[in-house]
């Protein structure tokens, strides 16, 4: 296995730590399987949906929560009957399954139809974290009045 040094990021990027932290300690992903199967979607510019199929699970045998910037989602089957089986092909095994978000990624909601399971997710960046444009003030202008700033959609605008 390769190993990278992330240090130049280090020295030249600010507030991404958590994301450096993911990708220099590959055992927070440890113990993590591709049991029960998924898939990540982008369903638009800042929306995902995450689907899993989980045949054979109630939905009252399904858990999702969400902690900071953890997504988990657990599944425990209902104690049934001891059967004896000739082929078991639907797994019925526990599982839990945990999805890292961004900062600002919200979980928007959830259904569950058909045996998949989907979560709906949305990007929710803050007015203060938009990009915007900072004018320029002169010292030589007489004014002690401070610069106005506008934002990027107000500039594009005119």
């Amino acid at each position: 296995m390769r190993t990278y040094d992330f240090t130049p990021l280090w020295r030249s990027s600010i507030g991404f730590d958590r994301v450096l932290d993911l990708l220099s300690n590959p055992r927070t992903l440890e113990g993590q399987t591709d049991w029960p199967p998924y898939d990540i979607a982008r369903t638009g510019e800042d929306t995902y949906r995450i689907t899993l199929a989980l045949a054979g699970f109630a939905q009252d045998e399904i858990s999702i929560t969400i902690q900071q910037n953890l997504l988990a989602v657990a599944g425990q089957k209902a104690e049934t009957p001891r059967q004896e089986f000739l082929h078991q092909g639907i797994a019925a095994r526990p599982f839990e399954h945990r999805f890292s978000l961004e900062d600002h990624v919200e979980v928007e909601g959830a259904s569950f139809d058909n045996g998949l399971l989907q979560i709906d997710l949305v990007r929710r960046i803050p007015e203060a974290m938009k990009s915007r444009r900072i004018a320029i003030g002169s010292n030589g202008s007489g004014s002690d009045r401070p610069a106005r700033t506008e934002t990027v959609e107000h500039i594009r605008a005119a």
